[in-house]
């Protein structure tokens, strides 16, 4: 179904103005995949706040014009699904990981931050463990020492309490012999 030019017009405006928050932008081909199939990728992605969305290339070209994503246009060929994130590794997470069960679904590239990456460097940022992780990954180092130390004084007072019913014990028997 062809397009409008006010439907191209909106189209490159929600396009925009989700590229004018986003961190990265991923593309992939998806030829031969089943209708299925695409359904749960959009679910993937939808629970891991990721836009995720088949577009004409001349659309998106327009969109990203002008942008930090710009250098992506010369990748934009082909029947391409492109995932867009605010998230760093969230739109190459989800492309990567649904590449792995379904070989039909092939990385082509990707821009993170107006740096363009290739198929492997999608990959290795989808490598790279969620913000959520990486903050947890963060506060258990950082509240290593703390709790370490709180142990060490915990084992101090049991062997002072336990050395003091022992003194405790040695002066009552005395006084009872």
């Amino acid at each position: 179904m062809s397009l409008n030019l006010n439907d191209k017009k909106a189209v490159v405006a929600e396009i925009s103005a989700k590229v004018a928050t986003a961190q990265t932008i991923v593309v992939a081909e998806y030829r031969g995949i089943q209708v299925g199939h695409l359904t749960q990728l959009r679910a993937k992605a939808r629970a891991q706040g990721v836009y995720l969305r088949v577009l004409k290339n001349t659309l998106a070209r327009r969109a990203v014009e002008g942008t930090a994503f710009a250098s992506l246009s010369s990748e934009m060929t082909g029947p391409l699904i492109y995932s867009i994130s605010d998230d760093a590794v969230g739109a190459a997470k989800v492309l990567s990981d649904f590449a792995k069960t379904n070989d039909k679904l092939v990385v082509k590239a990707g821009n993170y931050a107006g740096k363009p990456l290739d198929k492997a460097a999608v990959t290795a940022l989808a490598s790279i463990p969620s913000r959520e992780v990486l903050m947890s990954q963060l506060l258990g180092i950082m509240l290593a020492p703390v709790s370490g130390f709180a142990r060490g004084l915990a084992a101090l007072a049991a062997k002072k309490g336990a050395g003091a019913e022992v003194v405790a014990e040695a002066e009552v028997e005395p006084a009872a012999a």
